[in-house]
């Protein structure tokens, strides 16, 4: 599985509308078959930050990603929203295909 997370800082003025913006983009993403998932959150200590975690099945679908109609459209659409250049952590985790359980905790009645 090819892990990536991604910080996107969004210019002030278009932060408001940042997920309306890359929408199209994530729900093509979501149909690549290689894609495993693809999420996105803001950071509670940085309102002008999105966090982007997504994987992919192997090398060969984030190669097929990257190289999408799709992809390129977003970055060029998103360069116009983002404030700095969006920070990346890329690795490959071998023997896995997704979300695992945490074992250190687990749901208990109240």
């Amino acid at each position: 599985m090819i892990f990536i997370t991604v910080k996107f800082t969004v210019r002030p003025e278009r932060v408001d509308d940042w997920l309306d913006l890359v929408d199209g983009f994530t729900r093509a993403t979501r149909r690549e078959p290689g894609n495993l998932f693809f999420e996105w959150s803001r950071s509670v200590d940085d309102p002008h930050q999105f966090v982007l975690v997504e994987a992919f099945r192997d090398a060969a679908a984030g190669g097929e990603h990257v190289n999408s109609v799709h992809f390129r459209a977003a970055m060029e659409d998103m360069s116009y929203a983002i404030a700095t250049r969006p920070q990346i952590v890329s690795t490959e985790i071998p023997d896995m295909d997704g979300w695992d359980v945490m074992g250190e905790t687990t749901p208990r009645e109240a």
